[in-house]
């Protein structure tokens, strides 16, 4: 389909390190069932070459994943899938919240940014912190997993945190934007699938149309201090993902 002269201008997000990104990937696959508790990875020279990394990067991403609690590491014989309930629960992976998997299972999770912008709260946008800051920002995004254009994000945070962001200051991981640059982490959130429409912003990148219907999901999330700080929508292609939430 040729994109529009007046289509919208995609911004990458800031990217992840590549050892995060790697641990990330590991970590989807095992949450996925694509690695058994008590499996033996493939040999570090094998996996870094599926992973188009280094054996350097490679390790320090397995021992990031160690020290989660995720995967063993036997000398002399190899790095092991540990079982769900040996997993430090304290432990976070970036994307422990992000619910998209490929049809496969897993994938990692990555953006393109179609808008910032700094706003005055709309009324049906849920209050957050305190409820006193007047303004919050909106940032409208392309959701990917690996290379496939899954869904369309519309995401709401309390401007009090930061002023005068900008898009090239944006991770990927927002969530882990949250942590590292703003000073709050996400401990819970709420998420109510529904039936919705194609915004009319949708970027021709995504492949259903502006009005089609599908399926959306709206979340509420709060920080482990207690206050809502995030309200989002996001619809979803479902020909190519679907939402899971897994229970140990």
């Amino acid at each position: 389909m040729p994109i529009s002269p007046d289509a919208p201008q995609l911004t990458p997000a800031k990217s992840l390190p590549l050892f995060l990104r790697l641990a990330e990937v590991l970590a989807r696959g095992i949450g996925a069932g694509h690695y058994q508790a008590g499996e033996r990875l493939p040999p570090e020279a094998e996996l870094a070459v599926h992973l188009r990394a280094s054996v350097g990067t490679l390790r320090k991403a397995l021992a990031l994943l160690e020290s989660r609690g995720m995967l063993e590491r036997k000398q002399g014989s190899g790095t092991y899938v540990r079982g769900r309930k040996q997993v430090d629960a304290s432990a976070r992976n970036i994307y422990e919240f992000f619910r998209l998997e490929l049809e496969g299972g897993g994938g990692l999770p990555s953006a393109l940014l179609i808008e910032l912008k700094k706003v005055r709260k709309p009324a049906a946008i849920p209050a957050f912190g305190n409820g006193l800051t007047p303004s919050c920002y909106r940032v409208r995004r392309l959701r990917f997993l690996d290379s496939s254009p899954v869904a369309v994000e519309e995401i709401w945070f309390d401007a009090r945190h930061r002023e005068g962001l900008t898009m090239a200051q944006l991770d990927e991981a927002l969530y882990h934007f949250y942590e590292t640059e703003l000073g709050f982490w996400i401990s819970h959130a709420e998420d109510r699938l529904k039936v919705g429409e194609v915004p009319d912003w949708a970027p021709a990148q995504f492949q259903l149309r502006p009005g089609q219907t599908c399926c959306k999901i709206e979340r509420k999330a709060w920080s482990s201090n207690g206050p809502l700080e995030e309200f989002s929508t996001t619809w979803v292609d479902t020909r190519l993902a679907h939402y899971m939430a897994r229970w140990s």
